[in-house]
């Protein structure tokens, strides 16, 4: 466990240094599971991030309870002015859904908070095909297709951080059982849409992929949790705490990773991760390949501070 002392400590120093930070200018592209809202929430807390839009993508929440989701959080954290989009419910290449049962959670994470007043926010394509992000800062937590179809429309990207794929790590598609596969190789995120992922890899974009070869660095422990929990002065905060409180048996079996928190920590502080510069691209099975000949470079995070991240966490969420 982190000592709170050393926590309080940072805080001032962490604040103070983003004070003199050009805010990054982001957009989250999220399909709205637990760890995506955890990851929201810190984003949400950091002054040198300057989020401009929240877009919602098919994957682990179906888009309309993922948006809604999405918007509890902000009004928890008093940042409604910042627009949430509705974007594809399906993918380019249909492979297959995330587990039914992880779907339902996710729809029902934030069930117990008010619902904010009804909003008409635009869809996700028809905003990004109204303005120019080439700087901007792409965040994609989910399936890729918001950004394919934003692709194939005429949008241009400059840099987009990637949660997803496994490189030299063995994929996720068997994760508790629920789906059966002989494909050992592909993360789920990719493996929902591989299409997309290949569009976006060949689409010229600096891309930053933070797969789980990174993320299994960086398990979540109880106490972890509980330092969470114990410390959540803010009403997104303790949200957090809620939401990974239905996730402690998977916490305790040591299989909860931070997975979409770590790729938005290393937005903010990209030194948190160890990038190697890769050829890759992704296969039809979902699969991201080691191709020298028909790769795109690609920044890959190998490893991860997993001690860094869990202080930098707690100290700026909190």
């Amino acid at each position: 466990m982190i000592p709170c002392r050393a926590i309080a400590l940072a805080i001032p120093l962490l604040f103070a240094a983003s004070l003199f930070a050009t805010p990054v200018e982001l957009v989250i592209d999220t399909d709205a599971g637990s760890d995506d809202l955890m990851a929201i929430a810190f984003l949400l807390a950091r002054p040198d991030v300057e989020i401009q839009a929240i877009n919602v993508v098919h994957g682990l929440a179906h888009v309309p309870r993922g948006v809604e989701n999405v918007r509890k959080l902000l009004a928890l954290a008093g940042k409604t002015q910042i627009p949430v989009h509705p974007g594809a419910t399906k993918p380019l290449q249909k492979t297959a859904e995330f587990p039914a049962p992880w779907r339902a959670t996710s729809d029902r994470l934030l069930a117990d908070f008010p619902a904010p007043p009804a909003s008409h926010d635009e869809e996700a394509s028809v905003w990004f095909g109204e303005r120019s992000l080439r700087n901007s800062t792409i965040l994609a937590l989910g399936p890729l297709t918001n950004l394919a179809l934003a692709i194939q429309s005429g949008a241009r990207f400059g840099d987009i951080w990637i949660m997803g794929g496994a490189v030299d790590a063995p994929g996720n598609l068997g994760d508790g059982g629920f789906f059966k596969t002989d494909n050992k190789k592909a993360e789920w995120n990719i493996f929902c849409d591989p299409k997309a992922a290949d569009i976006v890899f060949r689409s010229g974009a600096r891309i930053h992929l933070v797969p789980l070869d990174a993320t299994n660095h960086v398990p979540l422990e109880a106490a972890f949790l509980d330092q969470l929990q114990h410390n959540a002065v803010s009403p997104a905060a303790r949200a957090v705490g809620r939401l990974l409180e239905s996730e402690r048996d998977l916490i305790k079996q040591g299989i909860f990773f931070a997975w979409d928190p770590l790729a938005a920590a290393a937005v903010a502080e990209p030194e948190i991760l160890k990038m190697r510069r890769m050829q890759l691209r992704v296969a039809r099975d979902g699969a991201t390949v080691r191709d020298e000949q028909k790769g795109s470079a690609v920044d890959v995070a190998v490893d991860a501070d997993a001690a860094r991240f869990k202080s930098l966490y707690l100290g700026t969420v909190q």
